[in-house]
């Protein structure tokens, strides 16, 4: 008589021997090797181990596993190849020095669950419980349909259930939108898995980072994925997409963020929320928006402009018009001007020296500090001898939800089930090219 009883992923499988009541049982364990065997001596117990492949193959001497009942998808071949490494407790043979040969790993013809390898209907569907409980609700369940029902002791401190565990969503760069100085496309895979608990919203933080801001008190800006960016309720400057990943069944959702400031280093966090209400771990991206942009044409006509204002008897009026034109620009291109100067008129005296001698210490102050606004990155490209803008498009697919979720509802709603309808537009991208080949 063979029996299995199962709980969670570990088996144990008890048969009769013999007809003089000897028994034995083996327990076993999800991809290992080792079963372990107690034999009862009288009132002694001895434990020892063997390797899976001697288990399969008195399985095959007892018939269990005979020729006219072969199980599908299995086929078992052994043969001697090598030897064990000398690590390998399973491999060593008490009292003989010959050390058994290492099994070839059996070839797959068709994946099966395990549960089907089991001919006896009622020890399959047990252990097919067992492994659904396992995989999906962390043995503290039952699967019912597409849920799990979660046992009494699998709740949390504040009563919710939690045998079905909320995977962290992982928030990158979208591959396929390069960012630019004011627009960066995020995307994460939707974690709801095919059982268990069920996704209701994601909800992205934005903030600004920098050594102005206190960022323990400065939260920067919520939004949500399903109530302010699908419903189109929020901001014009962020927008939410979604496309599918190789596999059809997996959505990828994205959102695209197009009134970032240029040159700005920004923190952005995500988190999923079950229909429970319960919040997955943060995931997070830290990044630094692209050099602003900057007109080189300009900013070498800025430059020439302010040499002449400076060159020779400087009027208050002259001063008034260089200070204007230099407080009006970027710092950037301000940055750019400085550069200009000092390639062409250094000889005459540097930008610095020049503006404090002409416009006095007080408004050159003004005017030169607005420098540190540009990073230690920046400022290298912008030194570059040669700066080009351009503008290029690049298709991104906006989705809107065509339903309006009920307020108060949200975590009754199942956001994969939400009707999105989406249309491919075109997003402008600004850049700059810098490069070493092109001189006055």
């Amino acid at each position: 008589m063979n029996t299995l009883l199962c709980k969670g992923m570990f088996c144990l499988l008890s048969w009769e021997a013999d007809s003089r009541g000897r028994h034995g049982e083996y327990t076993l364990q999800p991809l290992s090797l080792q079963a372990e065997e107690t034999t009862e001596l009288g009132s002694k117990k001895e434990l020892k181990s063997m390797p899976f492949i001697t288990y399969l193959s008195g399985l095959l001497t007892a018939q269990m596993l005979s020729d006219d009942q072969l199980i599908s998808g299995v086929e078992i071949r052994c043969e001697e190849k090598g030897r064990c490494p000398s690590t390998c407790h399973l491999c060593r043979r008490p009292g003989k020095e010959q050390l058994s040969p290492t099994p070839v790993l059996l070839e797959i013809n068709r994946v099966v669950p395990l549960y089907t390898l089991i001919q006896d209907n009622g020890t399959k569907e047990a252990f097919k419980s067992a492994l659904m409980s396992s995989y999906w609700c962390s043995g503290k369940g039952d699967v019912i349909d597409d849920w799990c029902r979660c046992d009494l002791s699998a709740f949390d401190a504040s009563g919710l259930p939690n045998c079905s565990p909320l995977p962290q969503p992982v928030l990158r760069l979208s591959p396929t939108v390069e960012p630019s100085s004011t627009v960066v496309s995020l995307e994460w895979v939707d974690v709801q898995p095919a059982i268990g608990t069920k996704v209701s919203d994601y909800i992205l933080q934005h903030k600004k980072v920098d050594e102005y801001t206190d960022t323990d008190l400065y939260t920067g800006e919520f939004l949500s994925f399903a109530d302010d960016l699908l419903s189109g309720l929020g901001t014009s400057c962020v927008a939410a997409g979604r496309s599918h990943g190789e596999v059809p069944e997996v959505s990828i959702y994205s959102v695209i963020f197009k009134c970032l400031e240029p040159d700005g280093l920004y923190k952005f966090t995500l988190y999923a929320v079950d229909t429970r209400g319960r919040h997955s771990e943060l995931s997070t991206v830290t990044l630094r928006t692209a050099c602003p942009l900057v007109d080189d044409n300009k900013a070498e006509e800025i430059a020439d402009k302010i040499y002449n204002l400076y060159n020779g008897y400087t009027s208050g009026k002259e001063q008034q018009m260089a200070y204007n034109t230099l407080m009006e620009v970027s710092a950037s291109m301000l940055f750019r001007v400085q550069h200009h100067y000092n390639s062409h008129y250094e000889k005459f005296g540097d930008f610095v020296w020049r503006s404090e001698d002409e416009l006095g210490p007080r408004k050159a102050h003004l005017i030169l500090r607005r420098l540190e606004r540009v990073s230690s990155h920046c400022s290298s490209l912008l030194r570059s001898a040669y700066i080009q803008s351009r503008v290029e498009t690049v298709p991104y697919l906006f989705c809107r939800s065509e339903e309006v979720r009920p307020a108060g509802m949200v975590w009754y709603s199942i956001l994969k089930d939400t009707k999105i309808t989406c249309e491919e537009k075109m997003v402008s991208m600004a850049r700059n090219t810098y490069g070493e080949s092109k001189g006055r």
